[in-house]
């Protein structure tokens, strides 16, 4: 099949599979060739692609990627088995006809090169004619037929060993039958069990395995974090898993494939079926159907990360105010910074608050001073260690109504501090400094901060350590992407590593354009951006629209307006007497504008109608309004927690049974799936959003456990149950203190929120 062949006919699969029309994947299949991105391709490219979201492009883009990986392991085996003389045109036929991986690789097994094993020791001592006989089920004295491949020489010293040899051979021809691991495969699917039992002795040492010790469900409805916990106490030594369907329903059904009739030769052949099955077989379709269910617990999981992820990197943020940041601390002071507007650290300083009296009212009068001196119009504040008390302290100061004082989540500000991207920008400062600036811009952009740490270590991902790290990163690259091209990137503020993120841009280009800026100042227009060394037409294009300049004198070069568009804009322009900046600015002029009048065959009405909504709001930032919120004062620590109490919270997590929140005493609380609502709830995302500002009931406190049960209904009342749930369903979040610590090093050990698709799927995609 020529190149063209195989792409038309896979455009024809992901058409049918992710029901989208054929024009609409060509299209994408096209631009993703020429080098455009999946942002660009969703906003700029859709009058070629029918409009197709990103969602839409990138699984086009991901099944486009697997099919053309099965046709590099379909060629792999022809030339395997052409090499090898083995190759027939039938063989051929159905090599080139196999749809999934996992039908290539059935059709491919009996033919693997294989280690020495039971069948080929068989094989070599000549006893594969009589493999055949007794297979063909036919001959009614099989120890007979077994008496002429006696053979000494060969190691075959009785007819019995001769017959022990067929039935090795004739148990490998069952095990690589297709349609016997088809039936196998569908029966592990549809009946097998998923087993656990701890390993004798590691009791003591596996006691957060505990539910597991003895534990079995069927495989098909085992939650997904279930499936990562049994196989995180599996790989740390502490549990043993299986996944077995009813053996006398296996055996049954090969049986019937294999056995006709009764007699001694269906008799050896049963023998053979039955070993088959225990030793090859069964063992064989285990491995795949726990990979199976591995791979779908692994994208549910990603997928949950990703829309946590999604949600903390679009937060509202604060905008271009003089910030002072504050990473707390009690023994050691906090570190103190002031930022401009731009994030540009001016100050920093160390005061000790909460050493004693002398060192309280020393800091009240620094803070006070620093306020004035630098204009400051909003104070963060590190949720960490004394975050509260630092918080409290700031707030009895008698500041100015006027100065915002905020809690900021600063899971991921250690990482950064000690980044290699820290250092660069910071090569004078230590990483307390570095850490305090973190904070402090996190409360000005949460987006153009986070993208500098590892979305691991950001503290809202679930079994992260345990997924495919490939494909974890690459979706969290997805949604770092489409989350950082979604808001635009102000080309003159922008750091490197926001850039990188940028449609068409990457590492270098992104190193290009800082350099570039410092070395000639601020970007005046979009089109000063094709003077950059090494950035040319093709990723200008794919930058471009993405990137805003915001004291422009053109009011498209901070707007989403794409540069190929510019033309148009200037048309309506010109057709009703104005400018471009009267457009943007005059309400009654736009709604002169016919945009049938300016389609053409590269811009159609989705593109024009974009135009429209840009230049009614040029610039404008999608993400929400920023919102002071306060934690309830005199609430620091779990022992002021109180069942019966009404707080304040932000929303942290979300989990397959609830949500986690901060309710500003280091620890986060609990809120049941079944407290989020006074219905049934399905999933939690479908009430909450991460950083999402709630107010919750307390049901329950355990300062034991450290855990704090909660309740987002109206008039809630303690739950016995709420805090009563098995480890592996609720699991405390971490706190500020050590818990903060632990997560940046290992986020999200708890349970993930997933969807009841069946593992099938997952295995079908294999």
């Amino acid at each position: 099949m020529t190149e063209e062949n195989k792409q038309i006919a896979h455009i024809a699969v992901v058409a049918k599979e992710l029901d989208i029309k054929p024009h609409g994947v060509e299209a994408v299949a096209l631009l993703i060739s020429e080098g455009a991105t999946v942002p660009f391709i969703a906003r700029y490219r859709k009058e070629a692609t029918g409009s197709l979201d990103e969602v839409a492009v990138a699984a086009i883009r991901d099944r486009l990627q697997e099919l053309e990986e099965l046709d590099k392991r379909r060629e792999a085996i022809l030339k395997s088995l052409d090499e090898r003389g083995l190759l027939s045109d039938e063989l051929k036929g159905k090599i080139e006809e196999a749809g999934t991986a996992t039908e290539l690789e059935d059709i491919y097994l009996p033919f693997r090169p294989k280690r020495r094993t039971r069948a080929s020791v068989a094989k070599e001592k000549g006893l594969e004619p009589l493999a055949m006989i007794i297979f063909e089920q036919r001959e009614e004295d099989i120890e007979a037929a077994a008496v002429p491949f006696i053979d000494t020489g060969k190691g075959v010293a009785s007819a019995e060993e001769a017959l022990a040899g067929a039935r090795d051979i004739i148990a490998e021809w069952v095990s690589e039958d297709q349609r016997a691991r088809e039936a196998m495969r569908a029966l592990y699917f549809a009946k097998g069990v998923m087993r656990a039992k701890v390993i004798t002795g590691k009791e003591e040492e596996g006691i957060k395995y505990k539910d597991y010790f003895q534990w079995e469900e069927p495989a098909s409805k085992a939650p997904a974090h279930r499936v990562l916990a049994i196989r995180r106490g599996e790989s740390e030594g502490i549990l043993i898993h299986r996944v077995l369907p009813p053996e006398e329903e296996a055996l049954a059904i090969l049986e019937k494939f294999f056995i006709k009739g009764t007699g001694p030769a269906p008799q050896q052949v049963k023998t053979a079926v039955h070993d088959s099955y225990k030793r090859l077989l069964g063992s064989s379709i285990e491995a795949e159907v726990r990979l199976a269910m591995k791979k779908r617990a692994d994208q549910e999981a990603i997928g949950v990360f990703v829309e946590n992820l999604r949600q903390l990197l679009l937060a509202s943020p604060l905008g271009r105010k003089s910030v002072l940041a504050i990473d707390p601390g009690f023994r050691t002071g906090c570190k103190v910074v002031c930022l401009d507007r731009q994030g540009k650290l001016l100050h920093n300083d160390t005061i000790y608050p909460h050493f004693n009296e002398k060192g309280a009212s020393e800091a009240g009068v620094k803070l006070k001073e620093l306020c004035e001196r630098f204009s400051i119009e909003a104070i963060a504040i590190g949720n960490g260690t004394a975050g509260r008390e630092t918080e409290t302290f700031v707030r009895e100061l008698g500041l100015p109504e006027a100065i915002n004082i905020v809690m900021v989540n600063e899971s991921g500000a250690s990482i950064y501090s000690a980044s290699e991207a820290a250092r660069e920008e910071f090569p004078d400062y230590d990483i307390t400094v570095r850490g305090s600036v973190s904070i402090g811009r996190r409360l000005m952009d949460p987006l153009a901060e986070l993208v500098k740490i590892d979305p691991k270590s950001i503290g809202v991902g679930q079994y992260q350590h345990d997924v495919d790290q490939a494909a974890l990163k690459k979706s969290l690259d997805d949604v770092v992407a489409s989350c950082v091209n979604g808001v635009g990137v102000e080309v003159n503020t922008a750091s490197k590593q926001l850039l990188t993120y940028v449609s068409g841009l990457g590492p270098q280009l992104a190193k290009s354009i800082v350099e570039y800026r410092d070395g000639h100042g601020p970007f005046t227009c979009r089109d000063e951006l094709r003077n950059v060394p090494r950035l040319g037409p093709k990723a200008f294009e794919q930058a471009a629209g993405f990137l805003r300049i915001q004291d422009a004198a053109n009011p498209l070069d901070r707007s989403a307006v794409h540069p190929e568009s510019y033309y148009i804009v200037d048309a309506m322009a010109h057709d009703l007497g104005c400018g471009t900046k009267d457009l943007t600015s005059d309400a009654e002029l736009r709604k002169k504008i016919d945009l049938a009048r300016y389609v053409t065959d590269k811009a159609g009405m989705p593109t024009l109608t974009d135009i429209m909504a840009e230049l009614a709001r040029p610039g404008r930032d999608p993400r929400q309004q920023f919102e002071s919120f306060e934690f309830a004062s005199g609430v620091t620590k779990i022992e002021d927690v109180k069942p019966g109490m009404r707080l304040p919270g932000i929303v942290t997590n979300i989990t397959a049974f609830g949500a986690f929140v901060d309710i500003g005493v280091h620890q986060d609380g609990l809120v049941h799936i079944s407290e989020l609502a006074g219905r049934f709830v399905k999933d939690p995302a479908d009430i909450v959003k991460v950083q999402q500002k709630v107010t919750v009931n307390v049901l329950e406190v355990d300062l034991q456990r450290k855990r704090i049960a909660l309740s987002m209904k109206s008039g809630a009342a303690a739950a016995p149950e709420a805090l009563g749930q098995k480890a592996t369903e609720v699991q405390s979040s971490p706190g500020t203190k050590k818990g903060r610590q632990e997560r940046e090093k290992e986020a999200g050990k708890r349970p993930a929120r997933f969807s009841n698709t069946p593992f099938l799927d997952a295995f079908k995609k294999k």
